[in-house]
């Protein structure tokens, strides 16, 4: 017993050793990983910028009324996962850093007409005027860069890193993104001092800027000797064509439509319903993350007017990035030998059950829980979501999965989009008597749905998550 007892001191870990070590090899990784993590900084700065404002601009610079404009942020919002799951194969067949630079290129493109559409003089009246038709074709050109954007960025992660800088190379990507968002706090007197308009102009000039830094950093060279490395640690093969990091199979004799049709439906990843169920049950807990942007911004600006937080309502509405920032790394680093399912249950859990804090009206200090609490929700699960789909794909596939993943999020927005203005308008109204607390409290009926759905469903989900 006492060499038994020896034996599992000398190899169990220490607590804070497991906690520290994927930090340090995270500081480790190659420099593909972390040129792919600046220029995702960069995006979530831009990604945020733009969409926590576009319900204003619409209203005062496009003329729009609430409803319409929560149709175009839903246009955008929906547009951008449905086009991942339409496009994410793409990546698969031009290679992950080309998929990259012309996602970014198109951004760039659609972001300074979107600019545009607000700030060049265009007629505002009707329904279709010349500044809303502006407006959508700067949208639809975002749309199909974002359909390559993040199945690019997240393949990236998945290629260069090594089981043990995989859960901490994911958790670091969607940190740094709500970092970039979290920036946002600090743009206040910049927008009341250009305008919106202007800074959409800004915005459109990052990208510029983005689009340079990853063309240098993520070259062919280092990207090549970073796959290779990593594959070798994995104990994988080399790939036959490392240029462009394009995976390709050997060729054999033509199939028939019709059987590749059958083959494509069985090799789906919505063939597997313990799949699709772990996806779509999501749905109800994601519509906070929509009112980030949805519901946020105008009830704070409404609810708190005549306050320093009412003016400044950039503060409360990218608290969440920042926290997340903060917590992501930790949380990581402190469950990645965690079940997966467990960690969903508890971070649904955790993120919608603050909402009915705000059922109680507005209150700083209740705002500021719900903020935090529903953060912390966050950074348990959404990071693991992503690295478990990345790791379930094929590695010919990554593209393809992560946007069919994408799926239920575009239902998310779409669905809450269409909503969202109308609640706003009757609980939040301009000119009115404010009922927030209604509105918070369903949303908290709906985004409660996810983790009991989640817990009724374990017994028979666990086949999925052994590990």
């Amino acid at each position: 017993m006492a060499d038994e007892g020896n034996t599992t001191e000398q190899t169990s870990p220490h607590p804070l050793r497991e906690i520290v070590q994927p930090f340090v090899d995270a500081a480790r990784a190659p420099r593909p990983l972390w040129g792919n993590n600046l220029q995702y900084f960069l995006e979530g700065f831009l990604y945020f910028g733009i969409l926590n404002y576009l319900v204003i601009f619409c209203v005062e610079n496009i003329g729009t009324n609430e409803i319409h404009a929560g149709w175009v942020v839903t246009i955008l919002a929906g547009g951008i996962t449905f086009s991942q799951f339409l496009l994410g194969g793409v990546v698969d067949r031009v290679g992950t850093r080309r998929g990259l630079l012309i996602a970014l290129s198109l951004l760039l493109i659609g972001r300074a007409i979107l600019a545009a559409s607000g700030t060049f003089g265009l007629s505002t009246e009707g329904d279709l005027s010349p500044a809303f038709l502006t407006l959508l074709l700067g949208i639809a050109i975002i749309l199909l860069g974002y359909g390559l954007y993040e199945p690019a960025s997240y393949s990236i992660v998945r290629q260069v890193t090594t089981p043990k800088t995989a859960a901490m190379g994911f958790a670091m990507l969607y940190a740094l993104m709500n970092l970039g968002g979290w920036l946002l706090s600090f743009l206040g007197p910049a927008r009341r001092a250009i305008g919106i308009g202007g800074l959409y102009w800004v915005f459109a000039g990052l990208t510029f800027i983005a689009l340079l830094l990853t063309a240098a950093i993520l070259n062919r060279r280092t990207m090549t000797d970073a796959i290779a490395s990593a594959r070798a640690e994995r104990g994988e093969a080399p790939i036959e064509d490392a240029n462009d990091e394009v995976v390709k199979k050997p060729a054999g004799p033509p199939i028939p439509w019709s059987q590749r049709v059958l083959q494509w439906l069985r090799e789906h990843p919505m063939a597997d319903p313990r799949f699709a169920f772990f996806i779509f049950v999501l749905i109800p807990v994601q519509t906070l993350f929509a009112h980030q942007y949805l519901t946020l911004p105008l009830y704070v600006k409404r609810a708190y007017e005549g306050s320093w937080l009412g003016a400044n309502f950039e503060v409360a509405v990218n608290f969440n990035p920042l926290l997340i920032f903060i917590l992501v790394p930790i949380v990581a680093a402190a469950t990645r030998k965690t079940n997966v399912y467990k960690l969903m249950v508890v971070g649904t859990a955790i993120m919608a059950a603050p909402t009915f804090l705000l059922a109680f009206g507005p209150s700083i200090p209740m705002l500021v829980s719900y903020i935090f609490i529903m953060t912390i929700g966050e950074a348990i699960w959404q990071p693991r979501f992503l690295q478990y789909v990345a790791e379930t794909a094929p590695e010919d596939k990554m593209g393809a999965y992560l946007g069919v993943a994408r799926l239920p999020w575009f239902l998310t927005k779409m669905i809450t989009g269409l909503y969202a203005g109308w609640f706003l308008m009757h609980y939040v109204p301009e000119d009115g008597v404010l009922d927030s607390g209604t509105m918070w409290f369903w949303y908290g009926v709906i985004a409660i749905i996810t983790p009991v759905m989640l817990v009724l469903a374990s017994r028979w989900m666990k086949q999925n998550f052994k590990n």
